[in-house]
């Protein structure tokens, strides 16, 4: 998940969760106004009930009157005007549905509120002439426990609606903020090894955006520095080291040609000329493998069909280790000849494959190496497989290493540069390589390329 979406996320469950606590204040507080102010309605007409019934006469009768003509008549309103005994024992009347609790609480605390899913009771305890009474009032609030459910309603409804809006919103809000990090993510998909000399453009702010444009900038110059380094050494190698090389083999062959020298003379210049001819060809895939560390930009990019590339490498390699059994299998090219071609340099994919073919005629001892070609997902897959004495499992991991060589390899010449090498040119053109190897049974090296 984008950091972008992540914000958005965050801000829209920080934001629920506020809408959630303040939708549950306002339902409880307004729940709690509602039914407090009916309790004191029912408080009123339990003081009203107790003047008429403990007080007749004309002012119980005014009250009364008073009562009727100003005071609504509650749904399912009654009235309950109880005698408390000596013992304080009170006698409900029956179908009352008043609970024993309610009486103890009116007797203790002197009045006291109760409710019974949507029937309310308030009572109070009266006295008179030494006798105390108790008088209750119940009445069924159906109007208030709809607004209750309308205001859940509202609040449901507006918390989605709100929701939805947070989320907009947030998205918006995220887009803008991570704008100036997706032009600096643009800017440097668009730097190669071929134009480090392009920089980031430097924000004026002292914010953390601004912070990692500069070290983003400070990192180009360390690696255009790095790049011009090696292209220096490079090419400053290809010449002051083949220039004394070629001059020790030059003198060693014409040491060679004089007819005094005795056995161990010549055997000793044979010896030398040998090994300054192995250093050569160590130096010229050194060169080689650093050379193909480049972008690639700086050689020759044309369009290559690879089963024509794949003959010219098969006929290569026979004209190097004539021995060599090579078998070309293209029955499964696709019918589009469009899926065979690639965007790259000829002369690497050459070299590259050259490698993979040469290594697998070499430790198969000659015994039949398969190469096949297929495209599939838009790649083209080059497998190349030999029944040569494998690879042990432990040591697969290291193959891609310069300089390193399989412990079963070493009765078989070679460098250790020529799968690095290789590895350098398929990367070089988008490409990667797969290996799998069984001791004793052989090796299947498959090259994937994007199709061009």
């Amino acid at each position: 998940m984008k950091i972008q979406s992540k914000i958005t996320l965050l801000f829209l469950l920080l934001s629920g969760g506020i809408l959630i606590l303040l939708s549950a204040s306002i339902f409880y507080f307004a729940y709690k106004f509602s039914f407090d102010d009916f309790y004191k309605r029912l408080e009123a007409r339990v003081n009203i009930l107790a003047e008429v019934n403990l007080f007749p006469g004309a002012k119980s009768e005014a009250t009364q009157e008073v009562r009727n003509k100003y005071l609504e008549k509650l749904d399912s309103e009654k009235g309950y005007f109880l005698s408390v005994d000596s013992n304080n024992k009170v006698k409900t009347p029956a179908g009352s549905n008043i609970r024993n609790k309610l009486i103890q609480n009116i007797l203790s605390n002197g009045s006291a509120q109760y409710r019974n899913n949507n029937t309310f009771y308030a009572g109070s305890v009266f006295t008179k002439d030494g006798s105390r009474y108790i008088v209750i009032v119940s009445a069924s609030n159906p109007a208030g426990f709809q607004e209750m459910k309308d205001l859940q309603e509202i609040l449901i409804y507006g918390f989605l609606v709100a929701m939805i809006l947070i989320y907009f919103i947030g998205k918006i809000f995220s887009f803008y903020t991570f704008q100036p990090v997706r032009r600096i993510i643009n800017n440097v998909k668009n730097i190669t090894a071929n134009n480090l000399h392009f920089r980031l453009d430097e924000l004026s702010g002292k914010d953390e955006i601004a912070e990692l444009s500069f070290t983003f900038n400070d990192m180009l110059n360390r690696l255009e520095t790095a790049f011009e380094t090696q292209n220096n050494f490079v090419s400053n190698a290809s010449h002051e080291l083949r220039t004394p090389l070629t001059i020790i083999s030059s003198e060693v062959e014409l040491a060679l040609n004089k007819q005094d020298l005795n056995p161990h003379q010549r055997e000793i210049l044979n010896t030398v000329y040998a090994e300054s001819e192995k250093l050569g060809q160590i130096l010229n895939s050194l060169l080689t493998l650093a050379q193909s560390g480049f972008d690639g930009k700086r050689q020759n990019w044309e369009s290559i069909r690879m089963d024509e590339l794949l003959l010219t490498a098969s006929e290569s390699v026979k004209r190097v280790h004539p021995d060599s059994n090579i078998f070309i299998n293209l029955e499964n090219l696709p019918d589009d000849e469009k899926l065979l071609y690639v965007k790259g340099n000829s002369n690497l994919l050459r070299l590259a494959i050259n490698n993979i073919i040469s290594n697998a005629c070499k430790y198969s001892d000659n015994r039949m190496v398969t190469v096949a070609l297929l495209a599939e997902n838009n790649k083209i897959i080059v497998s190349i497989k030999d029944q040569g004495i494998g690879i042990p499992k432990t040591e697969l991991q290291h193959i891609f290493e310069p300089f390193f060589r399989a412990s079963n390899a070493h009765d078989y010449e070679g460098h250790g540069v020529g799968l690095p090498l290789t590895l350098n040119i398929i990367r070089l053109h988008k490409g990667s390589l797969g290996i799998s190897s069984e001791v004793g049974v052989g090796t299947e090296i498959k090259i994937f390329l994007p199709v061009e």
